[in-house]
């Protein structure tokens, strides 16, 4: 069995996760006590063979021995998240250059003078403005898009911005 298809120097792992929860707890789990010093991880909705989450990597020193075998009929959705990643076409950026220092509420120059977020777009509304504040919430997940990481938000009372996604979404069809 492979560990990790690789693509361009990027890694991608498909272990058949069903959510983006799923596959960051893994992450956790697994990935994080590796302690890796430049490692970006992205998360990938993937459709075939059957609906999941795949992971893709980037960085110096990932041990493919450290990590679990990927299942044949998962190997091609690990090489197409590595390819997204590779490209920087897709991808939910989970961990990535100063993560750790957006938290709480900083202003859109300091996260992206802090991190390796190259843009803040906001739903619905003008550009973003260095000044304007964005209240973390502690979860911050940009998203590749024509090359550049980029963080969705969108405003929020008293004329700050938040992450378009939240950090414990209610489900669609949860009970009220």
């Amino acid at each position: 069995m492979t560990h990790l298809s690789v693509s361009l120097g990027h890694r991608g792992i498909s272990l058949g996760h069903r959510d983006d929860l799923d596959a960051e707890q893994w992450l956790r789990d697994v990935v994080l006590p590796l302690s890796l010093p430049d490692l970006t991880a992205c998360t990938h909705l993937m459709r075939e063979p059957y609906p999941h989450v795949a992971l893709s990597f980037a960085g110096t020193g990932l041990d493919s021995a450290a990590l679990p075998p990927v299942p044949p009929e998962l190997r091609d959705a690990a090489t197409a998240a590595a390819a997204e990643h590779a490209t920087r076409r897709s991808g939910r950026a989970v961990y990535f250059a100063g993560v750790e220092r957006l938290v709480g509420t900083i202003t859109v120059s300091e996260l992206l003078d802090w991190s390796a977020i190259d843009q803040v777009a906001v739903l619905g509304g003008a550009p973003a403005q260095p000044e304007t504040r964005i209240h973390t919430r502690d979860f911050v997940r940009p998203q590749w898009r024509n090359g550049q990481l980029v963080l969705t938000t969108q405003p929020a009372r008293g004329g700050i911005l938040v992450p378009f996604e939240m950090p414990d979404p209610t489900p669609c069809c949860a009970d009220h």
